[in-house]
């Protein structure tokens, strides 16, 4: 007899493969909960491993993300998707993925209708914007402006901060309509702040592997650089100024991004938890980013220890009903590495 893998078993199993940070936060929340942003996340991945395949032209991508699109509203569309999506390249995971997108679709659909019209609305505007850069630059994406860099992060990230809090919303009794209209005025920040993160983390990466380049040409030309010359050697100085512009927009946003997880209610820690590890990871990430100004130049990817990953992770299952301690934390991670033992305790 051959195994037929149930939607909830593949949606369990897969989110580890495809991003170990969100599979560990995503595991915190409690039952309805936890399937639906997991679902809601496999479905933002479905769509981003179109987005990276370096490999497919602009059109193929457009027409696969409008097929995506359509399968919200018409599940007769999901095996004809999939059949499309074999030409999709990428690693073992994210292949698997869009091969079982039927059973992201199948869990999809069991979830509450209030759910479904959150992740569904939320989803699809996210990929009204990756279809919009893809044709903009068929060629690999380019940013020109920081206006439109904002208006990429809106789509990538943005949408994401939205669609979370309106989840929050439905599925904590804590988060009532006044607290709910709180955190939306910031989850577009709250988003946004870890997508900058990301982009400044990756620069080479991004450029060498993905043919993408996030840092505004606007920029690098005020400083005296442009995207041909971002990993140039001859241009570190000029480069780490224009990265400046955007590293202080991330502190900027992380600063909204830290009051939105102080506004979640002490009486939803797993919501609480959920946004602090990436929270407290965004903020040591972009800590040692510049304190490493020699990094872009020499094509490394900042990372922050397991040290201070497993420090972070146990010390906010602690301190996660406190907003003095949690406040503590982040100021903590921002200024120096968290190892223990911790003297200020």
């Amino acid at each position: 007899m051959v195994h037929v893998e149930s939607a909830e078993d593949f949606c369990r199993d897969i989110l580890p493969a495809v991003s170990r940070t969100f599979a560990v936060g995503i595991r915190l929340l409690p039952g309805d909960l936890r399937a639906t942003v997991g679902v809601a996340y496999l479905l933002c991945r479905v769509a981003d491993t179109i987005e990276d395949a370096p490999e497919l032209a602009a059109d193929q991508k457009a027409a696969l993300l409008d097929e995506l699109a359509e399968c919200f509203d018409d599940a007769s569309r999901v095996a004809e998707f999939v059949t499309r999506a074999a030409i999709v390249p990428g690693d073992a995971a994210h292949r698997r993925l869009l091969h079982n997108t039927g059973l992201v679709f199948e869990s999809y659909a069991r979830l509450t209708e209030r759910s479904r019209t959150h992740v569904r609305h939320w989803v699809r505007e996210m990929i009204t914007g990756m279809r919009k850069f893809i044709l903009a630059y068929p060629n690999g994406i380019r940013i020109q402006s920081l206006d439109e860099y904002k208006e990429y992060c809106y789509y990538a990230a943005g949408t994401v901060g939205y669609l979370l809090t309106d989840l929050w919303h439905e599925h904590a009794p804590s988060i009532g309509r006044r607290r709910y209209e709180i955190l939306r005025a910031r989850s577009r920040a709250f988003a946004e702040a870890l997508q900058t993160v990301n982009i400044l983390k990756d620069v080479a990466r991004d450029a060498e592997h993905e043919n993408a380049i996030f840092i505004p040409e606007q920029l690098l030309r005020e400083v005296g650089s442009t995207h041909a010359m971002i990993l140039s050697a001859d241009r570190v100085e000029q480069n780490r100024a224009a990265l400046g512009q955007l590293v202080q927009l991330a502190w900027r946003d992380l600063d909204q991004a830290t009051a939105y997880l102080l506004d979640i209610p002490r009486r939803a820690p797993s919501i609480r938890l959920f946004c602090a590890l990436p929270l407290l990871f965004a903020h040591a990430t972009l800590r040692d980013l510049t304190r490493t100004p020699g990094a872009l130049a020499r094509r490394e990817v900042v990372k922050i220890s397991r040290a201070e990953v497993k420090a972070i992770t146990l010390l906010s299952r602690l301190l996660v009903y406190s907003n003095g301690l949690l406040g503590w934390l982040v100021a903590r991670t921002r200024a120096k590495p968290v190892r223990f033992p911790l003297v200020e305790l």
